[in-house]
């Protein structure tokens, strides 16, 4: 029992590796570890009530008959067990034992003891700042705390495994260095330590290019430092290298490439010659000063080239006139320097730069410019077609060169070493000045550029179309320089002006049939007007008539009477309407107008003609003619005693009346359409036949036709009677013996008719189906063939005898349509 309860510990302690403390589930006495070592545990624990002392017992877990027994008084509340293995886990049990010798509590716990004490084989130190230290590993152990102490500070480090470095030391300083192995259990004691210092402390370079040949470099002084070497190469490798050994804290180094990068190393080293940490700085010596310097002056800018210097990163150009310093900046072998004073001199450098430094300038290059722009610019016209042109001297102007330009883009120039010069002009033109000086630099820059406008040409190509008696309109060719022209027509006392930029103007309220003076004069807002344009003579316009009587003397003859003051003037008359134009014409004061359609209505207006051009129309008068008759009149009988007339419309009638009359009586009707009907008309007899067509005016015409004959009477006693053989005879009282008759019989069973002899009053039909209802109708034949349909109809059934026909009778008169 003992043994098992012996596994389950060791199988615990396994598991919780580390555990410090196992609590007692039935006492509550504990143990904890409070010190592990390579060799030893140190243990503490509560007092227990009524315990005189403490056993402790440590067995070592995989390692065979390896035990320690210790006992403790019970003043002793802590304890070390030492003696014990390396890297090795203990069950530990504590017990609580009385005066009696009985045990009062106990508990277990499972403990490992710290790896081995390592040895170190060396330390050294390569930077000033860390030490680093080389040992035998030790078994079991995880891991290495490395210690540098310096008095009474001191720097920790855990590294892995060997070697390590401890960081952060001071430079060029004595450290005692030990180092304790780790496990899960804890730290081993410290090793014996061993003595190192930390080597000296790079230089801080400052360095810097005093020329294009040399690099200065210097320092601050190192602790504990002897001397200083400093070596000097380029970063391309090329050449050699420069190497110093000095106890200054500066050098030079000279007989340098220009422009070249090198790369500088320095370090101190001690009394023992040992070096210590070095410092490396790149540093480019200053460019050469740029050679084969070019100058050039182009549209007031001074382009400046050179050949490229080697190293040189930009170049800056300089222009000084004394007054006035101008800089440009490159990084290309040329440059433009914009903005050069007109009329000066300059002196030009180039200086090259790169990161080091600038070299020096080149020798100054002198550069006259060019001219400034003439100024003082007047220009006169001392006499027509004459321009002068003058200005002031220009400092560095040579000789002057003067442009006139028209505004057609005809160019002339003058070219002269004084201050004037001479010029030809037409009218009507702008003329665009500008002078120019030159020098060996150049042309000035051009400046104010000044316009002169002459006096506008006169208007040609004049023309004068009136537009009415009272309006004329004028034109003219545009001509160059107006821009505004005066139109003034003068006559007698009155004037009339127009002004219009177009070439063209219209003056109205003229009098009529008058003769005017006009002139055009063209006007420009730089030279006023041109006053020597002739004046033109035109005449108005014979006046407008007034028209004071139209008289009728026809049908279609109309007079027209007019009142007019012109003289020698030709009148005409003209009828407008929807039919067309009238017209007549006359010298007079009165003319005819002949052949006017009827149902027309007119506007009548008068115009005066002259030479001079036509005069507005009058005002116009209306003129209505008598409405046309109409062409067709159609009389259609509808019943014995009722007609239907009809007829065509007639131009410019609004409403008719139509009339039949004969001995008889006469029959009349007044309609606004074209139709009507007319009653109580006589059968057999002759009508004559009127129409009058009335306007809306109440203007008529009579208009007649030729003359209508009613139709003849309908017969009277229409009988059917039987006949044999299927037979049947229709008999009837004629109203005129003259007058021929059809008879037409119409059943479900079939149609028939018969038409007798002239002057008899009967006719026969030989076959007819009997057994059916037959409509009867006897009616004259008219001249023109169609058959009345307005006589009466008789209904009669034909029965049968048989298959023969047997009674005839009637039935009464029917109401349906005409047949």
């Amino acid at each position: 029992m003992c043994g098992a309860k012996s596994k389950s510990l060791v199988f615990i302690g396994l598991l919780l590796n580390c555990l410090e403390m196992i609590f007692s589930a039935n006492t509550g006495f504990s143990v904890s570890v409070y010190d592990v070592t390579s060799q030893s545990i140190s243990l503490r624990w509560p007092k227990f009530p009524g315990a005189s002392s403490y056993r402790v017992t440590a067995t070592a877990v995989n390692t065979v008959e390896h035990s320690l027994l210790v006992h403790f008084s019970d003043v002793a509340l802590k304890a070390p067990l030492t003696s014990l293995i390396p890297n090795t886990v203990y069950a530990i049990q504590a017990e609580a034992i009385d005066k009696n010798g009985i045990i009062l509590a106990e508990t277990q716990i499972m403990q490992s003891t710290a790896p081995d004490i390592p040895v170190i084989d060396q330390a050294y130190s390569k930077l000033s700042n860390s030490i680093t230290v080389e040992w035998r590993a030790v078994p079991g152990a995880t891991s290495y705390m490395l210690t540098a102490q310096d008095g009474d500070s001191f720097t920790e480090t855990i590294v892995k495994n060997s070697p390590g470095t401890v960081m952060g030391l001071k430079p060029a300083t004595l450290y005692r260095i030990t180092i304790r192995s780790i496990n899960s259990g804890g730290k081993s004691q410290p090793s014996p330590f061993r003595k190192a210092k930390t080597v000296l402390s790079a230089p801080i370079l400052s360095v810097s290019s005093l020329s294009c040949d040399s690099i200065a470099v210097s320092w601050k002084a190192v602790y504990m430092a002897a001397g200083f070497s400093v070596s000097l190469m380029r970063s391309d490798g090329l050449g050699r290298m420069l190497r110093e050994n000095t106890t200054n804290t500066s050098l030079i180094f000279t007989n340098l490439d220009p422009g070249t990068l090198y790369t500088i190393k320095a370090y101190a080293w001690n009394a023992n010659g040992m070096p210590g940490d070095d410092f490396t700085y790149n540093q480019r010596t200053s460019p050469k000063t740029p050679a084969d310097v070019k100058i050039a002056f182009n549209s007031g800018a001074l382009r400046v080239s050179w050949m490229p210097t080697e190293g040189a990163l930009t170049y800056s150009v300089t222009a000084s006139n004394g007054l006035l310093k101008l800089k440009c900046n490159t990084s290309s072998a040329s440059c433009l320097v914009p903005s050069l004073q007109c009329s000066s001199e300059y002196y030009v450098s180039v200086t090259a730069y790169n990161d080091a430094g600038s070299s020096k300038p080149t020798d100054a290059v002198s550069l006259k410019t060019i001219p400034c722009a003439p100024v003082n610019i007047s220009i006169e016209e001392d006499e027509t077609g004459h321009l002068v042109v003058s200005w002031s001297s220009v400092s560095f102007g040579h000789y002057y060169v003067v442009f006139v330009k028209s505004d057609d883009g005809l160019e002339v120039h003058c070219n002269t070493s004084y201050t004037q010069c001479h010029f030809q002009s037409d009218c009507g033109f702008t003329y665009f000045i500008s002078v120019f000086a030159y020098n060996k630099a150049g042309q000035s820059p051009l400046g104010d550029v000044f316009n002169y406008t002459t006096a506008p040409c006169c208007p040609s190509d004049f023309r004068a179309v009136f537009v009415s008696s009272d309006t004329v309109r004028v034109t003219w060719a545009p001509v160059r320089g107006a821009d505004l022209y005066e139109t003034r027509a003068a006559a007698r006392s009155t004037v009339v002006l127009c002004n219009d930029t177009a070439p063209a103007c219209t003056l109205s309220a003229l009098q009529c049939n008058t003769p005017y003076s006009i002139t055009v004069r063209s006007f420009s807002e730089a030279r006023g007007s041109n006053t020597s344009c002739a004046p033109t003579y035109v005449a108005t316009a014979p006046c407008s008539p007034e028209i004071k009587n139209i008289s009728k003397e026809s049908l279609s003859v109309i007079s027209v009477q007019w009142q007019s003051h012109n003289e020698e003037a030709t009148y005409v008359v003209t009828a407008r309407g929807e039919a067309g134009l009238w017209h007549c014409t006359s010298t007079g004061s009165s003319c005819t107008l002949t052949d006017l359609p009827c149902g027309s209505a007119f506007s009548v207006s008068a115009i005066a003609k002259s030479p001079a051009g036509q005069s507005l129309p009058s005002y116009s008068v209306p003129l209505e003619t008598a409405p046309c008759c109409p062409n067709d009149l159609t009389l259609t009988q509808v019943t014995q005693s009722v007609t239907n007339i009809s007829w065509s419309d007639g131009m410019g009638a609004q409403s008719y009346v139509t009339t039949l009359e004969s001995p008889k009586g006469q029959a009349k009707c007044h309609t606004l359409q074209n139709h009507c009907l007319l009653g109580c008309i006589t059968c057999g007899t002759n009508y004559t036949v009127s129409l009058k067509a009335i306007s809306e005016t109440g203007l008529t015409s009579s208009c007649t036709y030729q003359g209508y004959s009613s139709s003849a009477c309908c017969p009277s006693g229409v009988k059917l009677y039987r006949l044999s053989n299927n037979g049947i005879r229709v008999f009837w009282r004629a109203s005129d013996e003259t007058v021929n008759y059809n008879t037409d019989l119409r059943g479900s069973k079939g149609n028939f008719s018969c038409s007798p002899s002239s002057g008899l009053s009967h006719c026969d039909i030989t076959e007819i189906p009997c057994g059916d209802v037959y409509t009867v109708v006897v009616a004259p034949v008219t001249e023109k063939g169609p058959k009345l349909t307005f006589c009466p109809k008789k209904i009669y059934s034909v029965t049968c005898s048989g298959s023969s026909v047997g009674m005839v009778i009637y039935r009464g008169k029917s109401n349906a349509e005409h047949i």
